[in-house]
């Protein structure tokens, strides 16, 4: 299955590569504006979009919800930290 997603006109395709797991090579511009759809109609749920840079890991991503899985800065490499289960 893919996604198909219309910006100024020009088809946009991303590969579904798990449910709900998109994957496609976009400009930085396309790439915001899927970013600013998608985040606007997550709703209560959560969203992560990462791409390929020319950083020392490679790579960059930005969150959007609550999730148990936080962005950390670390010497300028942006990891994961978890947060604690809340056993209320």
């Amino acid at each position: 299955m893919s996604l198909r997603a219309y910006v100024d006109g020009s088809p946009i395709w991303l590969l579904e590569v798990r449910a709900g797991v998109y994957v496609g090579d976009t400009s930085k511009r396309i790439r915001e504006m899927i970013w600013q759809q998608i985040s606007q109609l997550a709703g209560c749920g959560n969203v992560v979009m990462a791409w390929a840079t020319n950083t020392e890991s490679g790579f960059e991503f930005q969150t959007w919800g609550e999730n148990r899985r936080i962005p950390v800065d670390l010497d300028g490499v942006r990891l994961v930290s978890f947060l604690p289960v809340d056993n209320q």
